[in-house]
């Protein structure tokens, strides 16, 4: 087995390594905050300094490194993928190469024109509404959200709650039940589930929460709810095929797993680094507590787990860019790096002596969004099910 990296996925590597120490770790503590009370702290970039790094990846030729050509991105391999995410999540700063979620892949050539390509080129934020107030996500059953059909549009009301990021033109990916006189026609409750795209300006459309925070709250993910009261939605505004919601993106599924297991491979490195650097200079009776048994078991355990992820990650990548089947290992990926990132953290907690949330330093920040990458236990029961289930198949055959 070749464990080399190809050398055209080298050089993007190099690129994006260079694009992210140059560009946006210097950017790190505008996002910090510079103020004692952090209260200049922030959640994004301004808007013209975004713009900027935008146009600096275009130049590279790898804005949209996970859209496909066809679509107008650059359709980078699932291993360059994640060798870019990789870099990315080693800075704080809030910046992607044009990520976009792949439901909207499925755009018709119109809906490309009017939602997907504003979106890759930041021109509109989508709003991702498939869960609902006081639900989980696989709630599927409960959902309470309903559309419908009326001649030549749908009527729809209900609530949703989405943690996209906003902007000032946007539009919401909305999935909602088709019912007749509001009681479900579907015995599947996941048949029957349609997805519409619902414009800003769309009478009964209003949404709350969006806001931008500073200081201690200041990337912490915070979000949006969105209300519907019996908003008429154009039949042209259905994405993909009515009632079947569920089938949107899913073959892009497992690779976006994949990549998330990417960014919590990166996270986990700079805290190895900011860790090394704490334990290389703290100073503990006269010495350095680099030297202490459980400072280095601690590093030790968080190489090993790093170094262990990275290459479930690169496997399973190399095994997608084959064309192989790859479900089974794009779970375990995503079990086993939001497992780690969440042991990284705690690991770093014992080499600061403390646990690492005091504001204005970055372990802060990181510890914090290792904690946003790892999954809910329900998210990890479905992963440890996807497994299981692939492993009884095998054992039947």
């Amino acid at each position: 087995m070749d464990f080399e990296i190809p050398e055209d996925l080298k050089m993007v590597q190099s690129l994006v390594r260079d694009f992210v120490t140059n560009q946006l770790k210097p950017l790190d503590r505008d996002i910090l905050g510079r103020a004692a009370d952090l209260s200049d702290a922030k959640m994004y970039l301004p808007q013209e300094k975004e713009h900027e790094l935008m146009e600096m990846v275009k130049e590279m030729g790898l804005w949209g490194i996970g859209v496909p050509e066809e679509l107008g991105g650059a359709g980078l391999s699932i291993l360059g993928n994640c060798l870019v995410e990789e870099e990315l999540a080693q800075t704080i700063v809030p910046f992607d190469f044009g990520d976009v979620t792949p439901i909207l892949f499925e755009c018709n050539e119109q809906q490309k024109q009017e939602y997907l390509l504003p979106v890759l080129n930041k021109q509109k934020c989508a709003y991702l509404a498939l869960m609902e107030p006081g639900k989980e996500a696989s709630d599927i059953d409960e959902m309470e959200m309903w559309a419908e059909k009326a001649n030549s549009y749908y009527i729809i009301s209900g609530k949703k709650v989405s943690f996209s990021r906003g902007g000032k033109d946007y539009f919401a990916l909305v999935f909602g039940k088709l019912v007749q006189g509001k009681k479900s026609a579907e015995k599947d409750p996941r048949e029957g589930v349609t997805c519409f795209l619902i414009d800003k300006d769309t009478p009964g459309f209003t949404f709350t929460g969006s806001r931008e925070k500073t200081g201690w709250e200041a990337g912490m993910t915070e979000p949006v709810y969105l209300s519907f009261d019996n908003c008429e939605v154009p039949c042209e505004n259905v994405l993909g095929e009515e009632g079947k919601a569920f089938h949107l993106g899913k073959k892009w599924l497992p690779a976006r797993r994949i990549m998330r297991g990417a960014r919590c491979v990166g996270a986990a490195q700079r805290i190895l680094e900011e860790s090394t650097t704490q334990a290389q200079t703290w100073i503990s009776f006269g010495q350095t507590v680099s030297g202490h048994p459980s400072i280095q078991a601690a590093l030790g355990d968080i190489a090993t787990n790093i170094h262990a992820s990275r290459l479930m990650v690169y496997e399973a990548a190399w095994r997608a860019d084959k064309g192989q089947s790859i479900q089974r290992e794009a779970a375990m990926v995503k079990l086993f790096a939001t497992q780690m990132i969440h042991f990284v953290a705690d690991n770093a907690a014992h080499i600061f002596n403390a646990p690492p949330y005091v504001g204005g330093v970055p372990m802060e920040r990181f510890c914090r969004n290792a904690l946003a990458m790892s999954s809910t236990n329900l998210a990890l029961q479905l992963q440890r099910n996807i497994i299981a289930r692939d492993i009884l198949k095998g054992l039947k055959v």
